[in-house]
């Protein structure tokens, strides 16, 4: 665990059955605003309350919709240059994970100083230039608590973390409504996806007692609520907890960060378009099992946080982890969401390319507690081919 740690998060975070209300207060002083946002949520209708609100002030507002599902370094560039001609002075973001990342680069490129491609190589040039407001539409990315923005590199097939602390969001809210009647698959994937950053920052050789206290929480909201929230469009209960627990999560990102099942993660969504959420799924049981014989006194401690009413008298350290995993399995099991690349026809000869990009991944390799070696991550996706 890090003897020096620290933590940035949004200045103000509203939540509860009424958190768009609060558009009205945050746009106030604001001349022009640009809505980011994605086909799949203007056709969806949940852009409606937002731009009530914004009617009813009387607000200049634009909304840029072009945003591809998980975009590589150029299509995010293009937004930003579209964001940059409307002369916005704030933005908000209306979707899931890609449409926040972009909306965060906007908020730091509104000059023509630096790109998005020189953010690849020095990811702290920018500066933040626009407020902006946080409304994720999944639970989730955990993107409206980060500093990341997660863009393909075409020419690497691979996709990178673009890391900037003064991408952190000014204003996040989360509201229950706006997860109502989300697609079990998205929604799945990325409560599966808000889960491995759980797991993954209680785990994680950087974690520390801020990244614990979200991630412990993260946890506890996650796995007893994501089959519920997914598989129940009314149990909204359930869908706002899954916010808050995905939140809690990016929280945890920011403080520690994520390990193994995220950095192999990458070639999958990078090279053959998987979702990300998918990809990390399909990883998180090998690299979990991989990880068990040095994470397995902090999977029982998760254990003792996340069990409110055992069913079994677990008392060892290792019935306890054994149990965390297995449980991890049966929720990627019960939302059917695939645990092999042949669903993706993925071919076995590409295993030495998955290997290679998979290790350039060291921002989040070191960051696992037990070594992944080039051999160790050649069995990890041996496990999944």
């Amino acid at each position: 665990m890090l003897v020096d740690y620290s933590l940035k998060m949004p200045k103000n975070i509203f939540a509860g059955e009424h958190g768009l209300e609060n558009i009205e207060h945050l746009v106030k002083d604001a001349k022009k605003i640009v809505i980011f946002t994605d086909k799949g949520i203007l056709g969806a209708n949940l852009l409606e309350i937002p731009i009530q609100i914004l009617d009813s002030l009387g607000k200049d507002y634009e909304i840029l919709s072009d945003i591809p599902a998980e975009p590589d370094y150029y299509q995010a560039q293009h937004m930003v240059d579209a964001f940059k001609a409307t002369g916005a002075d704030f933005i908000i973001a209306v979707g899931g994970g890609s449409v926040m990342d972009v909306a965060k680069l906007a908020s730091i490129l509104a000059t023509d100083e630096y790109t998005v491609k020189d953010l690849l190589d020095n990811p702290l040039l920018a500066k933040k230039q626009v407020p902006s407001l946080m409304i994720p539409t999944t639970a989730g990315t955990g993107s409206e608590a980060t500093p990341n923005s997660i863009v393909a590199v075409p020419e690497k097939e691979l996709k990178v973390g673009i890391v900037n602390p003064e991408m952190i969001a000014d204003f996040v809210i989360l509201d229950g409504r706006l997860i109502k009647n989300l697609p079990m698959k998205i929604a799945a994937a990325t409560g599966v996806d808000a889960l491995c950053h759980a797991i993954e920052c209680f785990t994680s050789t950087k974690a520390n007692p801020f990244s614990n206290t979200f991630a412990l929480e993260a946890l506890d909201l996650i796995m007893n609520n994501i089959i519920e929230a997914c598989t129940n469009s009314e149990a909204m209960d359930a869908k706002n907890k899954m916010l808050l627990g995905s939140f809690y999560a990016g929280v945890a990102i920011t403080a520690s960060g994520t390990t193994a099942v995220h950095a192999l993660s990458y070639p999958l969504g990078g090279k053959y378009h998987i979702a990300h959420g998918v990809s990390n799924a399909i990883l998180l049981m090998p690299v979990m099992r991989f990880n068990e014989p040095v994470i397995k006194e902090r999977l029982a401690l998760a254990y003792d946080r996340v069990v409110h009413q055992p069913t079994e008298n677990l008392t060892t350290v290792d019935e306890k982890a054994n149990y965390m995993i297995e449980k991890m399995g049966e929720i990627v099991k019960t939302l059917e969401i695939p645990t092999s690349l042949e669903t993706f026809n993925v071919p076995k000869e590409d295993l030495d390319v998955l290997v290679e990009a998979g290790m350039q991944v060291t921002r989040l390799l070191v960051n696992n507690m037990r070594e992944v070696t080039p051999e160790y991550a050649r069995k990890i996706y041996l496990e999944v081919l």
